[in-house]
């Protein structure tokens, strides 16, 4: 056990040998530390957290009472292996959130960015990645192997089925159930989530130039046209090729990047196409 003497721990925690506690790590009461935890310099552990397995928690994040960190994965097919969660900096987890390590099916780690907030009651399964500046409300839950992109917003009581990637800059609307992959710079809602067109608050937020947002959006229009019933995946291949020819701009060659990726989903598309 290495604990720095510039920490502070609360006499009620536990803290099991082989755990190491960076320099200003905060630990309070009643927390329980496994003996493979590494806590980064500036974590605060408000009280009553349990952080076990192979797990790191980066500088200055700050955990709130009752999560649960890097136990046991809810997968029958996990056996013990010695998979890994790791989370990034500053970032804000909220009371009674769970994150689970990785499995050997799925590459062995579980990772959350830097600068995330995870309100109450968030769960994130066996071998998610999810990017920096997520932001996922109250409840929000995430299965086994889903990737979220950097600056998404999850609404609260959404659930995100298994596999499915999730694109930068989307946004997904409370009470929504995704079974396929969100675009870049999409915005979802639904009970059985459908695309609602472009995340235009939040590329705004994000400073996009209304040149770039524009060329989202007619891309967006000519892709999920509604009365287009041609082929989805040639009118990708045709709106990449025309993009590329008009000297792509790297919003949009994101947005292909992502759309050429092989996936074990489709996309969420317009209500009535999919």
């Amino acid at each position: 056990m290495m604990i720095h003497s510039l920490a502070e721990i609360h006499p009620t925690a536990i803290i099991n040998d082989g755990a190491t506690v960076c320099e200003n790590v905060y630990v309070g009461p009643y927390c329980v530390i496994g003996s493979n935890v590494t806590l980064k310099a500036g974590v605060r552990l408000i009280s009553h957290v349990c952080v076990d397995g192979i797990t790191v928690i980066g500088e200055d994040s700050i955990v709130y009472p009752f999560a649960s960190i890097g136990h046991s994965p809810q997968d029958l097919k996990y056996k013990g292996e010695p998979s890994t969660v790791t989370i990034g900096e500053k970032t804000t987890i909220r009371e009674y959130v769970t994150i689970q390590p990785g499995t050997e099916g799925g590459g062995m780690k579980t990772v959350v960015g830097d600068h995330c907030l995870l309100m109450v009651g968030v769960h994130i399964a066996h071998d998610c990645h999810v990017g920096n500046h997520v932001i996922m409300a109250n409840y929000a839950t995430l299965a086994g192997h889903v990737v979220i992109a950097d600056h998404v917003i999850v609404g609260g009581l959404s659930a995100i089925q298994q596999f499915v990637r999730v694109g930068v800059h989307a946004i997904i609307g409370g009470m929504s159930g995704v079974e396929k992959d969100v675009v870049p710079y999409a915005m979802v809602m639904g009970e059985r989530a459908h695309l609602h067109g472009v995340n235009l608050v939040g590329m705004r937020r994000h400073g996009f130039s209304n040149a770039v947002i524009q060329k989202v959006q007619s891309i967006y229009k000519d892709l999920f046209n509604e009365d287009d019933h041609s082929v989805f995946a040639e009118r990708v291949a045709k709106q990449h090729n025309s993009d590329a020819e008009n000297e792509s701009e790297p919003a949009t060659q994101t947005l292909f990047d992502f759309m050429n990726v092989d996936s074990k989903r489709h996309y969420c598309m317009p209500k009535g196409r999919g």
